[in-house]
Formats: structure tokens, sequence, C-alpha cells
């Protein structure tokens, strides 16, 4: 079968789809990969088909832009980036299929892959790499910072507000409009309530212990634990790293992500609360422009390391809260400060305070002070390293690899979906969603 994957992000959105492609590919399938040009050399690194979506200055233009980090505006930013790819995206899908049977992996951003299945009658699964994407009245996720309070109401007022319209919707909404009014296709009423969870499989890659399934998620959701991607075989660990890690004691892990461009207060803060504890530190950062020059004597600068290989053993992790990186952090079993700004990160954050195996400061409290103060409480507890120790545990029992092939190998054997018939322009067609029952209504 044809697997066609199509994640929209950073690295850490990309790097699960290659980890589900090497899989599949395993097994004998074909997988072409749409994505971002930025990611050809990873994609075809792991020996995957590939299809570039967008020039590598798009990609630059959106991870220098001054909102990608904003606590309410970055929703807005990355909503409108998802919604304008929608018609390119569904081009690229057609592109690579030429109406040949297909399978349709997409992400929580890639709503051309949705057109694809309304379209051109395509199974799809939507990979949801965070419990965040599941907005819930029961186990309501942080979406904000500081929004704690918002998971405390009662469900009644919870619902009406959930109810409303949104930002992330409205910013969706225009490019997602014209792509289906192109193709003849009804465009969704709320592309979130909507389209972003397809009926035909939703997969939650991480585990339940982090994550509990609550009564409103989709009825066609499956969890299989965090994949722990990290491309170390495209970029194993330098030996000017590995001199340095063999040389003293453990160090704390300092990063802010692939994608983060605007880091210096998050960098300067960091290294001055480590500073501070007498910390050795390991500091990686894509983008070493944003950390202040001259280094500390103790500190090493990598550009990549995977974190699989490099976490364990150290001290601690601190780190944005980025699901892809928590993860990590949770599969070495060390303690993790998260410093929290925008999209996943809060709702990650608060999950790893509850399992007790780290906990956070946000942008107010960002202090060399503040955060030396909370990350020697952590390094120091032994009921924090005691719940780090349970959680590698539960990572290294997890069979993420073998849940997501069975589910998306299921999946290609139901019957296609019947195409819906384009429309005149002005004319709306009744969508394949509310029209066919799928394997998620059956």
């Amino acid at each position: 079968m044809h697997f066609v994957l199509t994640p929209l992000g950073s690295a850490g959105d990309v790097y699960p789809f290659l980890w589900i492609g090497s899989q599949l590919a395993e097994r004998g399938h074909a997988v072409t990969v749409v994505t971002s040009s930025r990611f050809e050399p990873e994609v075809r690194g792991a020996r995957l088909a590939f299809r570039a979506l967008g020039a590598p200055e798009e990609y630059e233009r959106l991870t220098r832009h001054p909102d990608l980090w904003h606590p309410t505006r970055a929703i807005r930013l990355v909503g409108g980036v998802a919604g304008a790819a929608t018609g390119d995206l569904f081009d690229a899908i057609a592109e690579v299929t030429r109406g040949k049977p297909a399978v349709l992996v997409g992400s929580l951003l890639s709503l051309g892959t949705r057109l694809a299945r309304e379209k051109l009658g395509l199974p799809l699964a939507t990979v949801h790499l965070q419990p965040a994407c599941f907005v819930s009245v029961h186990e309501t996720p942080v979406l904000f910072a500081g929004l704690e309070w918002f998971t405390r109401l009662p469900r009644p007022l919870k619902r009406l507000a959930l109810a409303l319209p949104n930002p992330m919707d409205r910013s969706m909404r225009r490019g997602v409009a014209a792509a289906c009014r192109r193709e003849g296709i009804a465009a969704p009423r709320s592309v979130v309530r909507d389209w972003i969870h397809s009926p035909d499989l939703v997969l939650g890659l991480f585990p339940e212990w982090f994550a509990a399934p609550q009564p409103d998620w989709p009825a066609s959701t499956h969890l299989t634990g965090f994949p722990l991607a990290d491309q170390r075989d495209l970029f194993p660990i330098r030996p000017e790293l590995r001199a340095f890690l063999d040389a003293g004691p453990p160090p704390v892990v300092i990063t802010a992500g692939s994608a983060m461009r605007q880091g210096e207060n998050f960098f300067a803060a960091a290294i001055g609360a480590c500073g501070q504890l007498g910390r050795r530190m390991v500091i990686a950062t894509s983008h070493p422009e944003q950390v202040a020059r001259p280094l500390p004597a103790n500190a090493f600068l990598a550009e990549y390391a995977p974190f699989g290989v490099l976490l364990p053993g150290t001290a601690a992790f601190l780190n944005h809260g980025g699901i892809g990186t928590v993860s990590q952090g949770l599969g070495a079993g060390v303690p993790q400060l998260i410093l929290p700004m925008s999209h996943d990160q809060p709702d990650n954050a608060n999950r790893l305070r509850r399992l007790g195996t780290g906990d956070f400061l946000y942008r107010r409290d960002w202090t060399p002070d503040r955060i030396a103060a909370r990350l020697d409480l952590l390094m120091r507890s032994r009921d924090v390293r005691a719940a780090c120790e349970t959680a590698a545990a539960r990572c290294r029992e997890a069979r993420a690899a073998e849940i997501v092939v069975a589910q998306l190998e299921r999946l290609a054997q139901l019957e296609r979906l019947a195409p819906v018939p384009s429309t005149p322009p002005g004319r709306a067609s009744r969508s394949s969603w509310a029209s066919r029952r799928t394997a998620g209504d059956r």
C-alpha cells in the first residue's frame, strides 16, 4: 500500500512522521512524505520518497516571525499559515497519488489532507502528537499559559465557552474555504470542530498514563505511546560532545526547540541559573546566535544532539515543553523544568507537574534566581527521581511502533471511500464527512 504522510510544522512535528514512515517502509509499504522543503535531507536520509511543499525561505520566514512564540498571537499566526497551505497541500497529494489507492496520514495543521479525503475518497488517519489537540470539557487542556483556572470550571460553563468562535478557527477558515470552493467541496462550519480529527482513524502518539482518553474525544481515537524519535542515525553525537560528557559530573541539558529563533532571554536566564548552581551544561540549539558569548567555561554548545542518546544519565532537562522534547525527557528518566511559552507547551508542563516528574515557570518568573531555586529542588527530590524512573520504565514497556503500524494497516484494508463529485462554483456539495458512513461511525 502507498502511504502519504503530510506533517506540517517544526522538526518536532516532522520527525515523528519520519519514524512512522520508517516503520511502514520496513513492512514493505511505499511511503511518500509531503512537507516543507526544509526537511528534504531528513526525509531522504530516512530513505522515504519526498515531495516538497513550499520553498525553504517560507519556513525561515515563519520561524523568524515575532508572533510565533507569543502566548496568544501564535495560534492565529500558525492557523493562518495552515489555512493558506490547504490548496497547495491538496495539489501535492493529488500529484503523488495520481488517482491510485493510498492511505493519507496527516497532522493537526495539514488541512489539505482532510480536503483530499473529502474530494478524492482516500482514507485518512489524523496523527496528534500532543493531548492539547483534544479539547475536552472533562479534562480540559491548558490552552494558554496561566489558564489553569479555566480547566476547573463546571462543565456546562466550559462547554459554552468552547462552543464560541476561537482564534485558530478564524485564522484557518479563509484558506480552507477558498480551497474547498475551488474543489467543489462544502467547507466545514468550524475547521477545528469538524475537520482536525479524521472520522476514519485518530492516533494519539502519547500514552494513556500521560493523558487518559476522555468521553468526548473522537470515537476513532487510539493511543500508541511516545514514538521517542530523535533521528540519531542521521545526527549522531559529535566526538567533542561525547568528550565533554565524559570529562565531568552529569550536566543540565538546555534547549528551547528546533524552531526557536527568539530565545535570547530563555537561554540567558537558563544559563545564569546553571551558573549559580555551579552546574555543567549542554546548550542544544539549531540557532546558536541566540546564545550570548563568551560561553561559561563549564558549558558546551551543540547545534544538534539526539536526546535519546544525550539525556540518559544527565542531571536535569531544562526545556520549552514541546511534546517531542518532553517525551524524550520522560523516556530518559530525568527531572524536567519547563519554561513554556505558547502552543501545547503550557499543557505539557502542567501534565509533567501532575506526574511528579518536573515543574514549570511561566515567562514572568524567568530569572536566574527563580530558575535556579526550582531546578535545585527538582534535582534534590527523591520523589521526583522516583517518578522519573517510573515514567522511563513505562516508556520502555510501550509498543508504540507495533500499535501505529497495526492501526494504519487496518485502515488500508478498508474499502475506498466514494469521492465527492465536483459542483459548479457557488453551489454547495454535501461534504463526505456528513454524507458517508466511515470507519469511525460504524
